[in-house]
């Protein structure tokens, strides 16, 4: 079985859909037949590289809602995120365009080493407020996952796989997807959002059964 997962490093609930879909695949007794692919996608890929905004004041700005309902807002994540296992410290974090950091996950993609890459860009953002549009925090968090310094320098250094990102993200508009995290099961069965654990290892279960001779 073939699970494609759609996120943006800068989306709580792309790391929570995250864990709780690991928690599933974790308790799948097909687990060792599951091949699992990232794909790209930009929450909002006119952000500004840099931005002296909170979390908190973007938020509102974003939903016409007060600072002080933002801030409850991001709690109420912060504590969710908590229950998965992951320590968010919304407070660091800073909203930011993540272009940059999508073509390095590309080439994580090339190099074998995207799962790990993604998880430090994510605990990056969200456990630290490493800034995903600076170049050299991006240098840092990737080398320290396992890519290689020259080949992340030769990347940030132009545009390359920027055409894989957008290819990403076509693709991703042509299924349906309106947001993230967004999955694909065998290239039939599609879920949207961070779903329970309980919920993602049903449809791990159904979509194995349908596929069975």
């Amino acid at each position: 079985m073939k699970v494609e997962v759609w996120a943006d490093v800068v989306c709580p609930w792309c790391y929570i859909g995250r864990r709780r879909f690991e928690t599933a695949l974790d308790r799948f007794a097909g687990r060792s037949s599951v091949e699992v692919q990232y794909r790209s996608f930009e929450l909002d890929p006119g952000a500004p590289l840099e931005s002296d905004m909170s979390l908190d004041e973007h938020l509102a700005a974003k939903y016409g809602i007060s600072v002080e309902e933002a801030h409850r807002a991001n709690e109420r994540v912060a504590r969710v995120a908590a229950e998965e296992g992951l320590d968010f410290h919304l407070e660091r974090a800073k909203p930011t365009n993540t272009l940059a950091a999508h073509r390095l996950l590309q080439l994580a993609n090339v190099r074998h080493r995207r799962p790990a890459v993604e998880e430090r860009f994510l605990r990056g953002y969200f456990s630290e407020g490493a800034r995903l549009s600076d170049l050299e925090t991006l240098l840092r968090l990737s080398t320290e996952s396992g890519l290689k310094d020259d080949d992340v320098r030769r990347v940030l250094a132009g545009q390359a796989f920027t055409l894989q990102v957008r290819q990403d993200e076509k693709e991703a508009a042509s299924l349906g997807a309106e947001g993230v995290p967004f999955f694909l099961f065998n290239g039939v069965r599609t879920v949207s959002g961070a779903q329970p654990s309980d919920f993602f290892l049903r449809v791990l279960e159904m979509v194995a059964a349908s596929s069975s001779p």
